[in-house]
């Protein structure tokens, strides 16, 4: 009897102990994770050097909990949405030579699908996830689209061998991975949903669960370069690159002088203007100042004339938003005026964002024309 009691207390405290290992195994990973998340500001967790291993996912696990990363069978890590903006000074900017714009040739024994204007644009917008959340950039464009199972050249690649060489490359040039957050529900819902995403987007639809989605950032002393790679969710696989030069348009548009905005406001009671600004910014760019200055010369010559200057944006992004940056933007205008010497009694200024288009927010084109500034006679 006594026998039989200690051999069921043996068993009982071997159980015990078990149970113990299994918790103190499971904290020391939720730690582990912990620790990984407070070394990142703002992204992903740190990324691996060239040197890991090829077989893995190029993060290690307690870098794929630390971004809230799901595991998922035969598909990539599906992550949750981090809140925070993306600091871009957590790249470092690179000290490497970089080779001409777009940096990449084709990879060996595939072509690009895309030719001519459809896989270099001057300037364009792209969207990327930066901090857990789709963000889009402007900026001199480079668009690469392949077939990884090229029947011509005999050369297949898997997407993982695809996405790998991309890896390597960029970060020989000094670039950083700076997400691999995928397009979950939650991230397509805080983006504006599938249809605000695919207005400028050139890659794997966003809301298939079997895409990889990668971003990159290489930076310069003065220049930033994002990097996008992704492949899946199509058959036969597809492989999708975007690299984008960050940088502000240069206007290929003449602009009113002050005769021609007379001649306008006499005839309609407000002219549109097209003044460049810092991209989402309110910052007037140095292409804008001659437009100020031939609006002061307007308001100059007539000492009665008053206006009201009131921004307008296209629909692209959230209209809470867009509104705020028109409203923001319209205030620049008016007090670069008044640091010219106009009397502010003389000027009003207000934001109507996207509520006032004057084309179709659908086309490129139609946007360019929305996103402006007007001067309306203030009888």
């Amino acid at each position: 009897m006594i026998i039989r009691t200690c051999g069921l207390l043996v068993i009982l405290a071997s159980v015990a102990l078990a149970s113990c290992s299994k918790k103190d195994e499971a904290q020391e990973r939720r730690e582990a994770a912990s620790r990984v998340a407070e070394q990142v500001p703002g992204g992903p967790a740190t990324l691996p050097t060239m040197d890991s291993d090829p077989g893995d996912s190029g993060m290690s696990p307690a870098a794929n909990t630390s971004a809230g990363a799901m595991p998922s069978e035969g598909g990539p890590a599906q992550m949750a949405v981090m809140a925070e903006e993306f600091d871009v000074s957590s790249v470092m900017p690179t000290t490497a030579s970089l080779p001409p714009f777009p940096f990449f040739k084709d990879p060996e024994g595939l072509e690009n699908n895309l030719k001519g204007t459809d896989t270099l644009k001057s300037f364009d917008r792209h969207g990327f996830i930066a901090g857990g959340r789709f963000v889009t950039q402007e900026g001199r464009e480079a668009l690469f689209q392949y077939n990884l199972e090229n029947p011509d050249s005999g050369r297949h690649y898997s997407e993982i061998e695809f996405l790998r060489n991309y890896e390597n490359a960029i970060s020989s040039l000094g670039g950083q991975m700076i997400s691999r957050v995928q397009f979950t529900p939650e991230v397509v819902a805080a983006a504006g949903g599938r249809e605000q995403i695919e207005k400028y987007w050139a890659a794997s639809s966003p809301p298939v669960p079997e895409a990889e989605h990668q971003t990159y950032l290489l930076r310069t002393a003065d220049k930033e370069y994002w990097i996008h790679v992704s492949t899946g969710g199509i058959v036969p696989p597809m492989g999708f690159v975007t690299v984008l030069e960050k940088q502000g348009m240069k206007s290929s548009l003449g602009f009113l002088d002050a005769a021609a905005m007379k001649k306008e406001l006499d005839a309609k009671g407000r002219v549109a203007l097209y003044i460049n600004f810092d991209t989402d910014k309110a910052t007037l760019r140095p292409d804008a100042q001659p437009i100020v200055a031939e609006v002061n010369k307007l308001l100059t010559a007539d000492p009665a004339l008053k206006l009201s200057i009131e921004g307008h944006t296209d629909n692209t992004g959230g209209a809470d938003h867009n509104r705020e940056l028109a409203t923001a933007r319209a205030r620049s205008v008016l007090g670069a005026l008044v640091g010219l010497g106009v009397d502010p009694s003389r000027l009003g200024s207000k934001g109507f964002g996207p509520d006032k288009p004057l084309a179709d927010n659908s086309t490129d084109e139609g946007r360019a024309k929305n996103r402006r500034v007007e001067l309306v006679k203030i009888n």
